[in-house]
Protein backbone atom coordinates (compact mmCIF):
# COMPACT_ATOMS: atom_id res chain seq x y z
CA UNK A 1 0.00 0.00 0.00
CA UNK A 2 1.28 3.45 -0.87
CA UNK A 3 2.03 6.15 1.37
CA UNK A 4 -1.66 8.30 0.99
CA UNK A 5 -2.72 4.65 1.06
CA UNK A 6 -1.96 4.20 4.57
CA UNK A 7 -3.06 7.66 5.50
CA UNK A 8 -6.81 6.96 4.24
CA UNK A 9 -6.41 3.90 6.14
CA UNK A 10 -5.13 5.32 9.36
CA UNK A 11 -8.07 8.25 9.14
CA UNK A 12 -11.21 5.91 8.90
CA UNK A 13 -10.00 4.41 11.94
CA UNK A 14 -9.68 7.65 13.51
CA UNK A 15 -12.99 8.60 12.07
CA UNK A 16 -14.16 5.57 14.50
CA UNK A 17 -12.37 5.84 17.64
CA UNK A 18 -13.46 9.64 17.31
CA UNK A 19 -17.20 8.19 16.75
CA UNK A 20 -17.11 5.93 19.63
CA UNK A 21 -15.40 8.46 21.81
CA UNK A 22 -18.71 11.01 20.63
CA UNK A 23 -20.87 8.06 21.64
CA UNK A 24 -19.63 7.76 25.32
CA UNK A 25 -19.61 10.98 25.93
CA UNK A 26 -22.92 11.29 24.92
CA UNK A 27 -23.84 8.38 27.26
CA UNK A 28 -22.09 10.29 30.00
CA UNK A 29 -23.74 13.85 29.35
CA UNK A 30 -27.33 11.84 29.29
CA UNK A 31 -26.48 10.56 33.03
CA UNK A 32 -24.53 13.50 33.95
CA UNK A 33 -26.63 13.94 36.89
CA UNK A 34 -26.25 10.47 38.46
CA UNK A 35 -22.35 10.97 37.06
CA UNK A 36 -21.90 14.16 38.99
CA UNK A 37 -23.41 13.01 42.43
CA UNK A 38 -22.50 9.69 42.50
CA UNK A 39 -18.74 9.34 40.97
CA UNK A 40 -17.99 12.81 40.87
CA UNK A 41 -18.11 13.88 43.87
CA UNK A 42 -18.08 10.63 45.63
CA UNK A 43 -14.79 10.91 47.17
CA UNK A 44 -16.00 13.83 48.99
CA UNK A 45 -18.37 11.72 51.47
CA UNK A 46 -17.67 9.66 54.22
CA UNK A 47 -19.37 6.67 52.58
CA UNK A 48 -17.07 6.57 49.95
CA UNK A 49 -15.09 2.98 49.96
CA UNK A 50 -11.77 4.06 50.46
CA UNK A 51 -12.83 6.27 53.66
CA UNK A 52 -14.81 3.17 55.00
CA UNK A 53 -12.31 0.88 54.50
CA UNK A 54 -9.57 3.02 56.06
CA UNK A 55 -12.04 4.07 59.28
CA UNK A 56 -12.76 0.47 59.56
CA UNK A 57 -9.03 -0.33 60.13
CA UNK A 58 -8.41 2.57 61.93
CA UNK A 59 -11.21 1.56 64.51
CA UNK A 60 -9.81 -1.75 64.86
CA UNK A 61 -6.37 -0.37 65.63
CA UNK A 62 -7.52 2.91 67.46
CA UNK A 63 -10.74 2.43 68.42
CA UNK A 64 -11.79 5.64 66.40
CA UNK A 65 -12.31 7.07 62.83
CA UNK A 66 -9.20 8.12 61.37
CA UNK A 67 -10.80 10.09 58.28
CA UNK A 68 -14.08 12.14 59.06
CA UNK A 69 -14.98 14.85 56.18
CA UNK A 70 -17.92 17.32 56.80
CA UNK A 71 -21.24 16.61 55.92
CA UNK A 72 -21.22 19.42 53.22
CA UNK A 73 -18.76 19.81 50.70
CA UNK A 74 -20.07 23.52 49.34
CA UNK A 75 -19.22 23.80 45.74
CA UNK A 76 -19.91 26.93 43.99
CA UNK A 77 -20.05 28.96 40.58
CA UNK A 78 -18.38 31.98 39.42
CA UNK A 79 -19.20 32.02 36.21
CA UNK A 80 -22.89 31.55 33.71
CA UNK A 81 -21.48 28.80 31.46
CA UNK A 82 -18.85 27.48 34.38
CA UNK A 83 -21.42 23.96 35.17
CA UNK A 84 -21.99 23.44 31.11
CA UNK A 85 -18.44 23.74 30.90
CA UNK A 86 -17.44 21.62 33.11
CA UNK A 87 -20.64 18.71 32.21
CA UNK A 88 -18.76 18.91 28.65
CA UNK A 89 -15.13 18.42 30.09
CA UNK A 90 -16.82 16.03 32.39
CA UNK A 91 -18.95 14.14 29.39
CA UNK A 92 -15.61 14.14 27.32
CA UNK A 93 -12.36 12.86 29.19
CA UNK A 94 -15.33 10.23 30.60
CA UNK A 95 -16.02 9.35 26.65
CA UNK A 96 -12.23 9.00 26.21
CA UNK A 97 -11.75 6.51 29.12
CA UNK A 98 -14.97 4.59 28.12
CA UNK A 99 -13.38 4.68 24.61
CA UNK A 100 -10.46 3.66 25.03
CA UNK A 101 -10.45 -0.26 24.66
CA UNK A 102 -12.01 0.55 21.49
CA UNK A 103 -9.06 2.80 20.18
CA UNK A 104 -6.90 0.62 21.20
CA UNK A 105 -8.21 -2.22 19.69
CA UNK A 106 -8.81 0.44 16.23
CA UNK A 107 -4.73 0.73 16.42
CA UNK A 108 -4.27 -2.79 16.35
CA UNK A 109 -6.35 -3.49 13.35
CA UNK A 110 -4.45 -0.51 11.67
CA UNK A 111 -0.89 -2.40 12.85
CA UNK A 112 -1.64 -6.13 12.63
CA UNK A 113 -1.62 -6.32 8.65
CA UNK A 114 2.12 -5.46 8.59
CA UNK A 115 2.83 -8.13 11.48
CA UNK A 116 3.85 -11.65 10.89
CA UNK A 117 1.29 -14.49 12.21
CA UNK A 118 3.44 -14.88 15.16
CA UNK A 119 3.82 -11.32 16.07
CA UNK A 120 0.09 -10.95 15.46
CA UNK A 121 -0.91 -13.42 18.05
CA UNK A 122 1.65 -12.02 20.69
CA UNK A 123 0.08 -8.54 19.78
CA UNK A 124 -2.90 -9.47 21.14
CA UNK A 125 -1.91 -9.85 24.56
CA UNK A 126 0.23 -6.62 24.10
CA UNK A 127 -2.75 -4.67 22.53
CA UNK A 128 -5.32 -6.37 25.67
CA UNK A 129 -2.35 -5.01 28.05
CA UNK A 130 -2.30 -1.31 27.24
CA UNK A 131 -6.06 -0.58 28.02
CA UNK A 132 -6.25 -2.68 31.26
CA UNK A 133 -3.05 -0.91 32.72
CA UNK A 134 -4.75 2.75 31.75
CA UNK A 135 -7.91 1.64 33.47
CA UNK A 136 -5.91 0.36 36.39
CA UNK A 137 -4.32 4.26 36.57
CA UNK A 138 -7.77 5.02 36.55
CA UNK A 139 -8.89 3.45 39.49
CA UNK A 140 -5.91 3.71 41.34
CA UNK A 141 -6.36 7.14 40.89
CA UNK A 142 -9.62 7.61 41.96
CA UNK A 143 -9.24 5.35 44.97
CA UNK A 144 -6.26 5.48 46.29
CA UNK A 145 -5.25 9.04 45.56
CA UNK A 146 -7.79 11.29 45.11
CA UNK A 147 -9.88 10.87 48.25
CA UNK A 148 -6.84 11.63 50.45
CA UNK A 149 -6.14 14.83 48.27
CA UNK A 150 -9.22 15.88 49.10
CA UNK A 151 -9.38 15.10 53.09
CA UNK A 152 -6.02 16.86 53.22
CA UNK A 153 -7.51 20.01 51.85
CA UNK A 154 -10.90 19.75 53.52
CA UNK A 155 -9.15 18.57 57.34
CA UNK A 156 -5.89 21.72 56.58
CA UNK A 157 -6.84 25.22 58.06
CA UNK A 158 -4.94 28.20 58.99
CA UNK A 159 -7.43 29.78 60.55
CA UNK A 160 -11.24 28.95 61.83
CA UNK A 161 -12.75 32.33 60.49
CA UNK A 162 -11.90 30.99 57.59
CA UNK A 163 -15.25 29.72 55.96
CA UNK A 164 -14.60 27.06 53.17
CA UNK A 165 -16.39 26.91 49.72
CA UNK A 166 -14.80 24.71 46.85
CA UNK A 167 -14.78 26.36 43.38
CA UNK A 168 -16.29 23.79 40.85
CA UNK A 169 -13.43 24.36 38.06
CA UNK A 170 -10.43 24.03 40.83
CA UNK A 171 -12.39 20.73 42.07
CA UNK A 172 -12.84 19.47 38.05
CA UNK A 173 -9.38 20.12 37.51
CA UNK A 174 -7.95 18.05 40.69
CA UNK A 175 -10.26 15.41 39.55
CA UNK A 176 -9.18 15.26 36.31
CA UNK A 177 -5.00 16.02 36.72
CA UNK A 178 -4.97 13.11 39.51
CA UNK A 179 -7.26 10.11 37.89
CA UNK A 180 -5.88 11.30 33.96
CA UNK A 181 -2.43 11.90 35.05
CA UNK A 182 -2.52 8.04 36.95
CA UNK A 183 -3.76 6.40 34.14
CA UNK A 184 -1.23 7.65 31.63
CA UNK A 185 1.35 6.97 33.67
CA UNK A 186 0.67 3.76 34.23
CA UNK A 187 1.66 3.11 30.76
CA UNK A 188 4.92 3.51 31.33
CA UNK A 189 5.66 -0.58 30.96
CA UNK A 190 4.38 -0.17 27.13
CA UNK A 191 7.08 2.22 26.56
CA UNK A 192 9.06 0.42 28.23
CA UNK A 193 8.32 -2.56 26.36
CA UNK A 194 9.14 -1.24 22.37
CA UNK A 195 11.99 0.52 23.76
CA UNK A 196 13.82 -2.39 24.61
CA UNK A 197 12.14 -3.87 21.52
CA UNK A 198 14.16 -1.12 19.49
CA UNK A 199 16.90 -1.74 21.75
CA UNK A 200 17.26 1.80 22.98
CA UNK A 201 16.85 0.55 26.41
CA UNK A 202 18.16 -2.58 28.57
CA UNK A 203 16.97 -4.07 32.34
CA UNK A 204 20.76 -3.47 33.27
CA UNK A 205 20.15 0.74 32.15
CA UNK A 206 16.97 0.40 34.49
CA UNK A 207 18.78 -1.02 37.19
CA UNK A 208 21.34 0.86 37.25
CA UNK A 209 19.65 4.14 36.89
CA UNK A 210 17.04 2.98 39.51
CA UNK A 211 17.75 5.66 42.51
CA UNK A 212 17.83 8.42 39.62
CA UNK A 213 14.91 6.98 38.52
CA UNK A 214 13.39 7.03 42.29
CA UNK A 215 13.54 10.54 42.48
CA UNK A 216 11.82 11.32 39.06
CA UNK A 217 9.15 9.36 40.04
CA UNK A 218 8.50 11.16 43.21
CA UNK A 219 8.76 14.90 40.57
CA UNK A 220 5.81 13.27 38.65
CA UNK A 221 4.29 12.70 42.03
CA UNK A 222 4.50 15.94 43.36
CA UNK A 223 2.89 17.29 39.60
CA UNK A 224 -0.22 14.94 39.42
CA UNK A 225 -1.16 15.88 43.26
CA UNK A 226 -2.04 18.39 45.18
CA UNK A 227 0.93 19.75 47.45
CA UNK A 228 0.59 17.48 50.70
CA UNK A 229 3.18 14.93 51.51
CA UNK A 230 0.44 12.05 51.76
CA UNK A 231 -0.83 12.61 48.37
CA UNK A 232 2.60 12.31 47.04
CA UNK A 233 3.43 9.44 48.89
CA UNK A 234 0.16 7.70 48.23
CA UNK A 235 0.73 8.15 44.55
CA UNK A 236 4.48 8.04 44.41
CA UNK A 237 3.85 4.46 45.64
CA UNK A 238 1.80 2.32 42.52
CA UNK A 239 4.66 4.07 40.50
CA UNK A 240 7.76 2.22 42.30
CA UNK A 241 5.88 -0.56 42.16
CA UNK A 242 5.03 0.03 38.31
CA UNK A 243 8.87 1.04 37.46
CA UNK A 244 9.64 -2.59 39.32
CA UNK A 245 7.26 -4.21 37.12
CA UNK A 246 8.50 -2.53 33.74
CA UNK A 247 12.34 -4.02 35.11
CA UNK A 248 11.04 -7.37 34.99
CA UNK A 249 9.04 -6.78 31.53
CA UNK A 250 12.14 -5.43 29.86
CA UNK A 251 14.31 -7.99 31.47
CA UNK A 252 11.77 -10.80 29.65
CA UNK A 253 11.84 -8.95 26.21
CA UNK A 254 15.12 -8.51 25.88
CA UNK A 255 15.79 -11.90 27.07
CA UNK A 256 14.06 -13.03 24.29
CA UNK A 257 15.28 -10.82 21.53
CA UNK A 258 18.59 -12.09 22.36
CA UNK A 259 17.51 -15.76 21.30
CA UNK A 260 15.42 -14.95 18.91
CA UNK A 261 18.90 -12.42 17.44
CA UNK A 262 21.60 -12.24 19.96
CA UNK A 263 22.27 -7.89 20.70
CA UNK A 264 25.73 -6.87 21.68
CA UNK A 265 26.81 -7.47 25.14
CA UNK A 266 25.52 -4.55 27.08
CA UNK A 267 28.21 -2.32 29.66
CA UNK A 268 27.01 -1.80 32.25
CA UNK A 269 27.31 2.01 32.62
CA UNK A 270 28.91 3.94 35.71
CA UNK A 271 26.88 4.94 38.29
CA UNK A 272 26.53 8.63 38.25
Amino acid sequence: MSFWGHIGELRGHLIRSIIAIIAAAVLIGYNINWIMDVVFFGPTRNDFPTFRIVNQISRQIMGEDSITLPKEFPVRVQKLYQQFNVMMAVSLFGGMVLAFPYMVWELWRFISPALHPKERRSSVFMINFVWILFLAGILVGYYMILPFAINFGVIFKISDIIVPLYDLSDYTTLFLQVVLGMGVIFLFPVIVYFLTNIGVLTPVFMKTYRRHAIILIMVVAAIITPADVLSMMMAALPLLLLYEFSIIMSGYTYRRLQKKDPLPAVTTPPEG
